[in-house]
């Protein structure tokens, strides 16, 4: 099982936020996710969003350190990139 996060370089309601993918499944995500004990609404699309204070949690939970373009590049590979809907 291998789940990956970006640093904590995206602005958003005051803070600064991770996103936390799985290049295999989104079940391996939820669950990953379930462990860490991120709510569920941090879910969008194809990613968590996990604030800047968790990111130590999630890389010591086993989430793999990668750039924000290698999160993009896994899950395009993956077929699990799930882009926002135009309107």
């Amino acid at each position: 099982m291998t789940v990956y996060i970006d640093p904590p370089d995206w602005p958003g309601h005051g803070r600064w936020w991770s996103h936390l993918i799985s290049d295999v499944s989104y079940a391996e995500l939820h669950a990953f996710a379930e462990g860490l004990g991120v709510p569920a609404r941090a879910f969008e699309r194809d990613h968590y969003d996990i604030p800047s204070h968790r990111y130590a949690d999630a890389v010591a939970a086993g989430a793999v350190a990668v750039s924000s373009r290698e999160v993009v590049g896994l899950l395009h590979a993956a077929g699990l990139r799930r882009r926002k809907r135009a309107g």
